[in-house]
């Protein structure tokens, strides 16, 4: 690709308040305004997107100029030939042998391969196949040493085979650019659209890691199936070197896995369980990348995110990666946090079936192609592609262990073969890459028009509201030091026209006929998808807000709902530690954070602040006159955003009170944990229809599971998990969480660590029904968890799901369902994870629930 993009059209049409994006005609690269290019001539219908990619010429409407465009595409004219590329040469024959040869010959794999054997040869000499009294007892043994070695090595090469990716030839990835490109750009046909600079930058450290031999390793969120389609598109129109493309081997289904594989694509495991040979084959092959400078990508959450929000990185990939550098494997690599957006995410209707509860469909070949060509037929908008400034990993590590040794401890953050040290790197370097992913990240007309929606008062909201609100959400967005996708200079009410009519009226209806055209929100739980895109920005406010509520929904007079700053930050470090698995929090320390963000909110004339005369300090906090003179819109606002995650976590713990055994139950009966969740599901949808939850989105399945995860850390509830793989994981609440019930009645009584947890919880809830006396947690609420946990009870000791109680004999043996109680090896298990976990949460020094 030729470097004429390095010029610049510095006119005063194209300069903006962000980088414009790139426009690419031919072969000549252009800058133009960020998303947008005024017509010519001709009305606002004549209107078209311009992106880096665009939509391509249809055989129907423009016979000739497709015929032109397939013709350059056969005939590999321009950049379409993906000859000169910046990074290692890819798509040649040999390619996968090459790699593969690689691989095997690894001195990592051999060495497993090695030990795999005597490990093996040792079972057998203990079981007496091979006799030590023997006179050839050592020609046996190599003979069987070799066997052994020569069989794993087969098993080690039909797994290479089935894992790496097959980039074999030039016509194969031409041809699937054109025909990707074809069917993504009719569903996006807005085009793919990314930052200028940000391009220029990462083609230039392209050239700097292709010099010193290092791969580029990108690290996107993962919002859709098209996340790793656009990347692989954009490395090919870029002139990057296509990285190697982590993929669930839940994907390599019949026709589509090989094309997937043949594009970059390397198939893994989603659990790799105590497979030794497949866990150093998986980190010999990352090796290999690294060692020859191919560039790698994985996404960093691991699955696709079904909420909207970026969620808990996954560590697995990362740890590989983080291995070859500290082995000194790898000298360095560069790593390049990556953000897609979407105006519309293609697979939100079968997010929200998930999260309610209905099983996950395993991916099919005609599921695939009828969803495909379903989507064909969409219009989706946009995709933004937003590209984090590039870093070392080694200067990453190097920079840690320097800060972490300056802070008094017995551990030498030096050692980088101590477990404690990696972990700790580990979790930085993650937590690190999603904060980046956040900083790139743009805010689309659908996310600001969802949020909007989803944070007013009342059934909808006029026209004219709509677009004050979104203009203030957009300036609010980038006071925080956001983005927003930009369309040049096209009136917001266009802009949020479009938003509209792409996430169509499924989603958002409209009420004509009335004085003032009316939209509001059809579809809540899906449209909190575009609302979740938002929230990280504001994080911070919310959680104030939270806390201040506390005392707001006391009503009363300002005295009465005035805070003293102790008390809200106690409920604000109570909050963020509760929802540390859902959210990023800047890494300055709550002290800061919190005094940064009340400072903000006053200047926005939001919150008034009263300060000690002497000192300075902030002692009391409250809502100023202006806020509450308009109605308390913008706090209401940031309440709003972080409620449905209160009632999530309220729910949970609601839920785990029904957990508590049954009055007389003596030994520890042990719940699967699937079924607790879905049981707390049951309970959410029969409290939301009763009017105890005011929000739907909190019988969320992955909002829920973050919370029962955030519980097991604090050692609210304990969680094992037997080696068996058919035996699914177990739960209890912990004996000293548990709440006390009457001795006679057997009725759950409200008192005890648990209730006071539940209650705090609810403090910040939002107020509605049978909530304004203080009773947040009513008879009726607890009746119905502890009814719902005693079904769970009598199905684990009956060991059935429910349709055949009484035939388990207590013993937790029924066909599908999980032992009732531990055996003994899954107790002294237990022991040792409670005695760990304990050590861990010390070791952290961190705040705890």
């Amino acid at each position: 690709m030729a470097d004429e993009q390095d010029g610049r059209d510095d006119s005063p049409a194209q300069v903006e308040d962000s980088a414009p994006d790139l426009r690419i005609l031919g072969d000549r690269i252009t800058l133009q305004p960020s998303g947008f290019v005024a017509p010519s001539k001709g009305s606002l219908g004549d209107e078209k997107e311009e992106a880096l990619m665009k939509n391509m010429a249809r055989f129907r409407s423009e016979p000739l100029q497709f015929l032109r465009e397939v013709s350059l595409y056969v005939s590999g004219t321009g950049w379409r030939a993906y000859d000169d590329v910046i990074g290692q040469p890819v798509f040649y024959p040999g390619y996968t042998e090459h790699i593969k040869s690689q691989v095997m010959s690894a001195t990592l794999l051999q060495a497993k391969i090695a030990q795999l054997a005597e490990m093996r040869l040792a079972v057998e000499e203990k079981q007496g196949l091979l006799n030590k009294n023997d006179r050839n007892f050592e020609t046996k043994r190599n003979q069987r040493r070799s066997v052994l070695v020569q069989s794993l090595q087969e098993v080690a090469e039909q797994l290479t085979d089935n894992m790496v990716c097959k980039m074999e030839s030039k016509t194969f990835i031409r041809g699937a650019y054109y025909m990707v490109t074809q069917l993504l750009l009719r569903a996006y046909h807005q085009g793919i659209h990314v930052s200028s600079e940000e391009v220029l930058r990462l083609r230039n450290v392209a050239r700097e890691a292709e010099k010193k031999g290092q791969s580029i390793i990108f690290l996107p969120c993962h919002r859709s199936h098209v996340d790793y389609v656009a990347s692989q598109l954009l490395c090919y129109r870029l002139g990057l070197t296509m990285p190697v493309v982590v993929a669930g081997d839940n994907l390599n289904f019949p026709l589509v896995g090989s094309f997937l594989q043949h594009a970059g694509a390397m198939f893994i495991r989603r659990s790799f369980g105590d497979d030794q040979l497949y866990t150093t084959l998986v980190q010999a092959y990352i090796d290999v990348l690294l060692q020859g400078g191919y560039n790698f990508e994985c996404f960093i959450e691991g699955g696709r995110s079904r909420t909207g929000k970026l969620l808990p990185p996954k560590f697995g990939i990362l740890s590989f990666i983080l291995d070859s550098i500290l082995s000194g494997r790898v000298q360095d690599t560069v790593i390049c946090p990556v953000s897609y957006q979407y105006d519309k995410v293609v697979e939100t209707e079968g997010y929200v079936t998930e999260l309610l509860g209905v099983p996950k469909k395993k991916e099919n070949l005609a599921d695939f192609l009828s969803g495909g060509s379903s989507v064909l037929s969409l219009r989706l908008g946009r995709v933004d592609v937003r590209f984090h400034e590039p870093w070392s990993l080694r200067g990453f590590i190097d920079e840690q262990v320097i800060r972490l040794s300056k802070i008094p401890s017995s551990i030498n953050w030096k050692d980088m073969k101590n477990p404690i040290v990696r972990q700790k790197l580990l979790r930085t370097l993650g937590y690190k890459v999603l904060a980046d992913i956040n900083d790139v990240s743009v805010v689309m007309p659908t996310a600001l028009i969802g949020t909007v929606l989803l944070t007013l008062r009342g059934r909808g909201v006029g026209r004219a509201e709509l677009i004050r609100r979104v203009e203030w959400l957009t300036a609010r967005v980038r006071a925080k030091g956001g983005r927003v996708a930009h369309f040049g200079n096209t009136p917001v009410s266009d802009v949020i026209e479009r938003g509209l009519e792409v996430l169509g009226k499924d989603l958002v209806g409209v009420v004509e006929g009335l004085a003032e055209t009316t939209y509001y929100a059809v579809d809540r739980f899906q449209l909190s998808f575009y609302r979740n895109m938002t929230i990280h920005l504001f994080i911070s406010e919310a959680l104030v807000a939270a806390a201040l509520y506390t005392r707001v929904k006391r009503g009363g007079g300002p005295a009465i709902q005035d805070i003293p700053y102790q008390d809200l930050h106690n409920q604000v470090l109570f909050l963020s530690s509760l929802f540390r698995g859902e959210f990023i929090y800047s890494g300055e320390g709550l002290a800061v954070n919190l005094e940064k963000t009340l400072m903000g909110l006053e200047a926005d004339n939001v919150v008034f602040l009263e300060r000690d005369e002497l000192t300075g300090a902030i002692t009391k906090v409250g809502l100023s006159d202006a806020e509450r003179a308009a109605g308390r819109e913008n706090y209401d606002f940031y309440c709003f955003l972080i409620w449905p995650f209160i009632e999530a976590s309220w729910l949970a713990s609601v839920s785990i009170m029904g957990l508590t055994p049954p009055l007389g139950q003596k030994d520890d009966i042990w719940i699967q944990f699937s079924k607790a969740q879905e049981s707390a599901q049951l309970l959410g949808k029969t409290l939301y229809h009763q009017g105890d939850l005011s929000y739907f989105e909190a019988v969320n399945k992955e909002t829920l599971k973050n919370s029962y995860q955030r519980f097991e850390e604090e050692g609210i509830i304990q969680v094992v998990k037997s080696k068996d793989p058919k035996v699914p994981p177990r739960m209890r609440v912990a004996p000293e969480w548990r709440p006390a019930r009457d001795e006679i009645s057997g009725v759950l009584i409200a008192s005890g660590r648990l209730w006071d947890f539940t209650e705090k919880i609810a403090s910040s809830r939002r107020e509605g029904k049978n909530r304004r006396d203080g009773a947040t947690v009513s008879t009726r609420v607890v009746r119905l968890t502890d009814d719902l946990g005693q079904k769970l009870f009598e199905e684990a000791i009956a060991g059935t799901d429910g349709s055949k109680k009484g035939k388990g004999k207590g013993k937790g043996k029924g066909k599908g369902a999980a032992p009732a109680r531990l055996s003994r090896e899954e107790e002294k298990t237990l022991t040792a994870d409670l005695k760990e976990s304990k050590r861990r949460r010390t070791l952290e020094n961190r705040a705890h629930l």
